[in-house]
């Protein structure tokens, strides 16, 4: 299947490189471009991009509030996030992530890594920079709890194993080896539990696992 990219970066050249690295693999194609907020939400209704990957600062609309309307919007349900900027700043990362974007990485972190965050957000995963460490998480939640809350009534005991390992930024397949169980059956687990907890991925379940004390340390993707 292939994956609709919409680049959103107010840099032509930026744009141009971004669309070489994505235009390049088998299973992606971009099918649009925007050099402000206002036309990439434009861009989206219309074109129905399956990831949005979005700078931080551009005029009309910056990247977090067309994060916002992208992810919250019912015209735009649909599209993921990866936001890919120049600045590793807490005032970026901490609302991007509550606003609902599946990857938030550094233009540095090179272009493997930008592929597999548009591939890992069209699976429903996150990832997230290297670069960007323990810090993010503490800054969302001030930190873990110093003792772990009982589970909540409404995730079994599974889904809480499964939390835990989320918030300590494991993939699926780290999930299913140490629990024993196939990927299919955490990818199923996980989907319960952002309905449950009413998050819209991955990210979501971290900042729930570590608000909770479930998870004491993170593992950057």
């Amino acid at each position: 299947m292939t994956i609709r990219v919409l680049i959103a970066d107010d840099q032509e050249m930026v744009r141009g490189a971004l669309r070489r690295i994505l235009g390049n693999q088998p299973d992606i194609e971009v099918v649009g471009e925007a050099g402000d907020g206002v036309a990439a939400l434009e861009a989206a209704r219309s074109l129905h991009p399956d990831v949005a990957v979005v700078d931080i600062r551009m005029p009309r609309m910056d990247g977090l509030e067309l994060t916002r309307r992208l992810a919250g919007g019912s015209e735009t349900a649909g599209v993921r996030v990866v936001v890919v900027t120049t600045f590793d700043l807490d005032e970026y990362v901490y609302p991007a992530l509550r606003y609902g974007a599946s990857g938030f990485l550094l233009k540095r972190s090179g272009p493997a890594l930008l592929v597999e965050a548009v591939r890992a957000a069209m699976a429903g995963d996150s990832l997230i920079s290297p670069q960007i460490t323990v810090r993010l998480l503490k800054h969302i939640t001030g930190g873990p709890r110093p003792a772990p809350a009982p589970p909540l009534d409404t995730l079994t005991e599974r889904e809480v194993e499964i939390a835990t390992e989320v918030g300590a930024g494991k993939t699926n397949a780290d999930i299913a080896r140490e629990l024993f169980i196939s990927p299919g059956t955490v990818k199923t687990h996980i989907a319960s539990i952002q309905r449950k907890l009413g998050v819209r991925n991955r990210v979501g379940i971290a900042v729930h696992a570590w608000e909770m004390g479930y998870t004491t340390h993170y593992r950057p993707v």
